[in-house]
């Protein structure tokens, strides 16, 4: 019988601490999303709410990243990206809406090459799950800006009306999942290969 030694018992440990956390994290933004998504049916809206969302999703995914073992800078960086985004929300006075999907556009569009760039260094599901994160990164920034010059009319004349505002938190939603299941996925990869690192007993 081969018995572990107290550094490997440490080790194994550790990592199964460390896949616990970042799965915690991808279930909090996933629970952001939901926040987003009902953002319109409450009394609660404008800038300052969606920065403030904006920067927990933020924190939350620099957090996990720096969780990960193999490369933490750009497992990081759309975090960053994310929390920089919601402190402008935040400090900003984004009273006229069409700014604010602008910006929102920007932050998307970075992401997904920030996302992308990390595929090329990720393997097997975490690079597919990489890059279906940004695959729906892109593709939501291309449905805001088709959506807002297709609206400008209205918006101009009536202001954002609830369709257009409810479409946007869904968005906002969309990408948090997004975001939340490739860190479940991560998660569940650290899990296995900690637990494929477990000395066999004879």
């Amino acid at each position: 019988m081969n018995a572990p030694t107290a550094s490997s018992v440490t080790t194994r440990t550790a990592n199964r601490v460390r896949a616990s956390l970042i799965a915690c994290g991808g279930v909090a933004i996933i629970l952001m999303s939901l926040a987003s998504a009902l953002l319109p049916l409450t009394r609660f809206s404008g800038a300052a709410i969606i920065g403030t969302m904006m920067v927990a999703a933020g924190l939350v995914e620099m957090i996990a990243g720096g969780l990960r073992l193999r490369n933490r800078a750009l497992a990081i960086l759309p975090g960053a990206i994310t929390l920089v985004v919601g402190l402008l929300f935040t400090r900003e006075p984004f009273d006229a809406f069409v700014p604010m999907v602008r910006l929102v556009i920007g932050w998307l569009f970075a992401r997904c090459a920030v996302l992308a760039l990390a595929s090329a260094e990720a393997r097997g599901s975490v690079r597919l799950w990489t890059l279906a994160a940004a695959a729906t990164d892109l593709s939501l920034s291309a449905i805001l800006f088709i959506g807002l010059y297709a609206t400008t009319i209205t918006i101009i004349f009536f202001g954002p009306t609830h369709e257009i505002v409810s479409g946007f938190a869904w968005v906002l939603a969309l990408s948090f999942v997004a975001s939340g299941s490739l860190l479940l996925e991560i998660a569940g990869c650290e899990a296995e290969q900690a637990f494929q690192n477990q000395p066999k007993r004879h």
